[in-house]
Order: structure tokens, then sequence, then C-alpha cells
């Protein structure tokens, strides 16, 4: 005989509950936003690709982590400004999982990416004589794969893990996350807790390789007043951009594990938005106003347009 067991197909989202009152200005200030992360982005992007001089690593990579910051957004913004237009904060089960693994996947691939450039700064500085040979097409394309697939496939493992059926439906944010789903579960899962757990590991390493690089390669450049410009001029931009994508994952990571009640909705609102705002907006601007290079070609592309003679 079956069980008479309710099916939980649809999930509310209460992140928003209280703020009725000022939605229609979240609403506004949220469109600029996201209007401001696809303007930044979508230039780098077509500066780099319509540029071949800008086609060498650095510059692949980045662009990688503008076409990253795209996607991570396109999974948050869309469903939240119609979630503050909406009078009921609702997800499917299905779309809650879909919503969870681009905003896993996305946050994973920025680190590979991140990673990838600290290595290519560390031959470049460390290794000059040998980047060339290191840095090949070929290698450089392997390493962009890898940057998306490993991120992808270990997500997709963790999403699977989060498909078990559910005896609750709120999911106390204004977006979903394997960790609240997981949290929702009727029985909990050896693999819902050990995948997750190999990820976090795995990353921390792409971390811990990340400070191991910097600190070897301020040790090389302090021997030198060349090596150390060059260390400013384009490892500068990366530092920022590391430090900016950590501190705004771990906000809300740390909050998420051991957050506290006291803190009200609006502040743990934006300590979830803060990975989904502050990097997409920043890592573009930052790179963009250091590295000579795409400064120029920006420049001389708002020049042309603005001060072409009318023929």
């Amino acid at each position: 005989m079956m069980d008479n067991v309710t099916v939980i197909t649809m999930l509310t989202l209460s992140g928003l509950n209280g703020t009725a009152n000022y939605r229609v200005t979240l609403f506004a200030v949220t469109v600029l936003c996201y209007c401001v992360i696809l303007l930044v982005n979508v230039t780098i992007i077509a500066t780099i690709i319509g540029d071949k001089s800008l086609h060498e690593p650095m510059y692949i990579f980045l662009c990688n982590l503008c076409i990253n910051g795209l996607y991570g957004t396109a999974g948050f913004y869309p469903k939240f400004l119609h979630d503050l237009l909406s009078p009921t904060q609702v997800i499917s089960h299905a779309g809650c999982l879909l919503q969870g693994y681009v905003l896993h996947s996305s946050a994973s691939v920025d680190f590979s990416l991140l990673a990838l450039m600290a290595y290519d700064r560390y031959v470049a500085i460390c290794r000059p004589l040998m980047y060339h040979s290191v840095m090949t097409k070929q290698r450089i394309s392997l390493f962009v794969v890898f940057a998306w697939f490993v991120p992808f496939s270990l997500m997709l493992m963790s999403t699977i893990t989060s498909t078990s059926r559910l005896c609750g439906s709120n999911i106390p944010k204004i977006y979903c996350v394997n960790w609240f789903i997981n949290s929702l579960a009727c029985s909990a899962s050896i693999a819902a807790n050990i995948i997750p757990g190999f990820n976090y590991i795995f990353y921390f390493g792409h971390a811990v390789f990340v400070v191991w690089t910097y600190i070897y390669m301020i040790k090389i450049c302090l021997k030198s007043k060349e090596d150390m410009s060059k260390f400013m001029q384009t490892c500068l931009p990366h530092v920022f951009c590391l430090i900016i994508f950590t501190v705004s994952l771990l906000f809300d990571v740390v909050y998420m594990r051991i957050g506290s009640r006291d803190l009200s909705q609006s502040v743990q609102n934006f300590m979830a938005m803060e990975f989904l705002l502050i990097p997409p907006i920043f890592n573009p601007l930052i790179y963009g106003f250091k590295l000579t290079k795409i400064r120029k070609r920006i420049q001389d592309f708002v020049c042309g347009k603005c001060f072409r003679p009318n023929l």
C-alpha cells in the first residue's frame, strides 16, 4: 500500500518578507545595478574579443571572468526583479535546483579563473624566459576548458544530491542555494555532506595556491624595481578582484552557516547579494581602469564615436 505523502513541488523564498513598503525603490535600484553590470562586463568582453592585440593569456582569462559574471548574475537578477513586483515569492523545486546550480557553479568558476590568472602572473614575473613556452595557445585553451568544466561537473554532482524528497518549503533567503535545499530534505544524505565538503576543500586548495603564488611573487619583485612596477601594473588589479570576491562570498557563506537572527532582514539580503553585486561591477571597472591596454582601447573607441566628424 502506498503512503499518503504530499509531494512538495513549490518553494517559498521568504527573504523579501517585510520589504513591501520599499519594493518599488529596491526594484529601480536593482534594475540600475543590473544594467551597470551588463554594460561594464559586455564592454570588457567586446573590447578583448574585438582587438587581436588583447588576445593574450591575461586578457583571455579576464574575458572569461566577465562572461562568468554575466552567467552568474543571469541566474539571480531576472528572478529577483520578478519577485520584487510579485505578491508572492515562490519557485519550483526544479527551478530552485537550477538557480542554486548556476550560482554555485558561477562562484566556483570565478575561483578557478582567478587561480589561473595568478598562475599566469607567476609565470610572467618569476619565469619570464619560459612564459611563451608555458602559456601556449593550446595550453591556455585547455586551462579555460577545465576552468569551466570542472566546476560545472562538481556542482552538478552537488545539485544531484539535493533532489531528495522535501518535507519543508520555506527558504529564508532571496535566492536558492543547495545548503537550504538540503536542510528541507526529509532524510539526511551522506552524499549531500561529503560532496560539498570535497568542493570546499578543493577550492580552499585554490585559495592556498593563490596566496602562495603572490607571496612568492612579492619576494621576487622586492629585488627589482622593474619587477615591482610590473607587479603593481598587472597584479594589483587581480589582487583587488580576488579580495573583493573572496570577502563578498565569505560574508554570505559564514552568515548562512552560523548566522545570527539578530540581523535585520535588509542586512541579511545585502550580505546575500554582495557577491552578485560587488564583484561583477568592480572586476571589469578595476581592470578597465588599471590595465593600460584595455583602458586605451575603450578610450579610443569612445573618443572615436563621440568626436567623429560628420561626413
